[in-house]
């Protein structure tokens, strides 16, 4: 079987306050950028789960997703080996600030700049999507978060022993479908017989 062609997953915390963007400035491959808080979504996590990791990992401070802004798709060449980044960001609010906690070894300081003054560096931005968030922002983009759901892996239920589950087989099957006994389970309203 061929290998199926992924994205890397990633999700942006976009921050507002009185005309200001809080931002990252972080060593990376490519030397000194500037970012919104963000980084990877890692298995078993939610998309919120990731963007709330990612800002107290790289701002010291709690982040209260309020809306989703967008999501994006960003490759980085024209080969399909080239990465591409999915990112998903979120509009939200700064919570308590943990000031004895150490930012990641990558962040040298947080930032918080105007829309003008992250588009004067934008040779420093990380990726072009830092400021396209920014844009995104200020035209009023944005979705409520009820649009990004998880739905985590349940165990599977365990079957019955013998001489458990009843006379109707085994509680997998549902209506109609069959039993044990390869005779049809009843729908809805309709009687045992």
């Amino acid at each position: 079987m061929p290998d199926v062609w992924k994205p890397h997953v990633t999700v942006a915390a976009l921050v507002a306050r009185d005309g200001r963007f809080l931002l990252v400035e972080e060593h990376t491959d490519g030397g000194l950028r500037i970012n919104q808080p963000a980084g990877h979504l890692e298995a078993g996590e939610s998309l919120a789960a990731a963007v709330v990791r990612e800002a107290l990992e790289e701002t010291a401070h709690d982040f209260i997703p309020t809306a989703l802004l967008g999501v994006y798709l960003l490759p980085t060449g024209p080969q399909a080996a080239d990465i591409t980044y999915l990112r998903v960001a979120f509009i939200g609010e700064l919570g308590r600030h943990h000031p004895q906690r150490a930012l990641d070894s990558d962040i040298v300081r947080t930032l918080w700049l105007t829309r003008d003054e992250i588009a004067a560096r934008r040779a420093q931005l990380r990726s072009p999507l830092v400021l396209q968030c920014v844009d995104d922002y200020l035209a009023g983009k944005r979705a409520a978060l009820e649009l990004v759901s998880f739905s985590p892996p349940s165990p599977p239920a365990p079957l019955p022993h013998a001489g458990e589950g009843g006379s109707t087989g085994s509680p997998l099957l549902r209506a109609g479908e069959g039993s044990s006994t390869g005779t049809p389970l009843p729908r809805a309203g309709e009687g045992l017989g």
